[in-house]
């Protein structure tokens, strides 16, 4: 019995001081002062009493005047008080910002990064917007902001605002927040059977046709906001040179595969870049150029279907990723320019390496590997400002007689965790691979 009661004893006394305590809390002693909910805060945030005369205020705030909907009044481990971080606070009041299985999400909603965009408070715009307008989305936008302002011809629907187009959370139906998918979205505003319309697509039946293939949806310096770039058979409305005629059951399927299409207008091209031992895979593919360029038209030079890195690390998304976590990086991959050191079509190289132009030199001479890589890197390096080593076909590496002394030697072209792209640092550890009487 007397055990009994050790070990129950504190039990009860708790549960009574808990009974106690609760019964004290619901008869309002531990409440504020009546009145005091909305004004004990304004105390000190006098501030918040003018903020609160803005246009639109938080309904948190507007019809509860109640600041520990949000704050803790007394310590919380979230800054400004928060009762919880931005995104889980506002997600609490807000949990269908966010559409169900979306198909593209805006990244400061996906980060909880609600403030970015909203004043929690109030604010003078629609939705507590920070700023008005686009001006809001042009905060973290700016480069669509600045090419939208040098363009020729703007497309209205960006002018009026983002939002005509885009939803500013999530997307349920479409990439890039889309309100609908293209061309559902296009065909809300431009009706086909606009006779104008018609014609300017050479009347090809153009209900399922991805209008983001050919034009700029913000703008751009061609008319009919086509990109800036355009394929001279589109700019001619000459559609039947690659594609079936518009009276066609099929009208939209190309005459020849692969690269047989472009060889008609590009012969001599094709006839050069095949006349290499090495040809890049993808020209030999079923799609054949327009793996990497549209056919239509594009922002980019060349036709690329994006910029020359995004077009590349489709395919070789190791290289790109290596380079972007290392920490020296090569100046032409860094800035996206895979051509200085490679020919996208075809070489007589292994990794399809570009021939440097060399004085004196017949421009189909094949060079020895060492001489090739020299004098590539040459093109922008003078080594001999840096180093008197000496490289080429003549100097035999020491880590295996079969292979010769050049750039690639000691440096890695994609970027390494070391200085000057080095295989190995210090420099010390670099020269004693090969020298090895020096190692301590």
């Amino acid at each position: 019995m007397r055990l009994i009661k050790t070990l129950f004893l504190p039990i009860l006394i708790t549960l009574c001081l808990s009974a106690a305590v609760t019964a004290s809390a619901d008869d309002g002693s531990f409440l504020l002062k009546p009145d005091a909910r909305e004004k004990v805060c304004l105390t000190c945030h006098t501030d918040m009493a003018d903020k609160m005369k803005q246009a639109y205020v938080h309904s948190a705030l507007k019809q509860r005047g109640d600041c520990t909907v949000c704050h803790n009044p007394h310590t919380s481990s979230h800054g400004k008080l928060l009762a919880a971080s931005v995104g889980k606070l506002c997600f609490t009041c807000h949990p269908d910002r966010i559409p169900a299985n979306a198909k593209s999400t805006h990244e400061p909603v996906n980060k909880g990064q609600c403030i970015k965009c909203h004043d929690p408070h109030a604010s003078n715009n629609p939705f507590h917007l920070l700023k008005a307008g686009n001006d809001v989305c042009y905060e973290c936008h700016k480069n669509k902001k600045e090419a939208f302002a040098k363009v020729k011809f703007k497309h209205w629907p960006v002018d009026k605002g983002c939002t005509n187009c885009h939803e500013p959370h999530g997307s349920a139906v479409s990439d890039f927040l889309l309100k609908e998918p293209i061309p559902n979205l296009c065909l809300g505003c431009h009706k086909l059977d606009n006779p104008e319309i018609a014609k300017q697509h050479d009347f090809y039946p153009m209900q399922n046709a991805k209008c983001t293939l050919c034009h700029n949806p913000h703008g751009s310096n061609q008319a009919g906001i086509l990109y800036d770039n355009v394929h001279p058979p589109m700019a001619a409305r000459m559609c039947d040179q690659c594609h079936e005629g518009k009276n066609s059951p099929t009208p939209f399927k190309l005459k020849k595969a692969g690269y047989k299409l472009c060889e008609q207008c590009h012969a001599e091209k094709v006839k050069n870049i095949l006349g290499k031992t090495r040809v890049h895979w993808p020209l030999l593919s079923g799609k054949g150029c327009i793996t990497c360029h549209s056919p239509h038209a594009s922002q980019q030079k060349y036709l690329l279907k994006a910029p020359m890195k995004v077009v590349c690390g489709q395919c070789h998304s190791d290289t790109i990723a290596r380079q972007d976590r290392s920490k020296t990086k090569h100046k032409p991959v860094m800035e996206g320019k895979c051509t200085a050191c490679h020919d996208p079509h075809s070489s007589n190289y292994v990794f399809l390496i570009n021939q440097p132009v060399v004085a004196n030199m017949p421009s189909n001479t094949i060079m020895d590997w060492p001489t090739l890589v020299v004098n590539l890197c040459g093109t922008c390096h003078n080594y001999q400002q840096h180093s008197t080593h000496p490289v080429g076909t003549k100097v035999v590496d020491l880590r295996n007689k079969n292979t010769r002394v050049m750039c690639l030697s000691c440096h890695r072209v994609h970027g390494t965790d070391y200085k000057y792209m080095l295989h190995f640092w210090p420099i010390t550890t670099m020269c004693v691979q090969c020298h090895k009487e020096f190692k301590r």
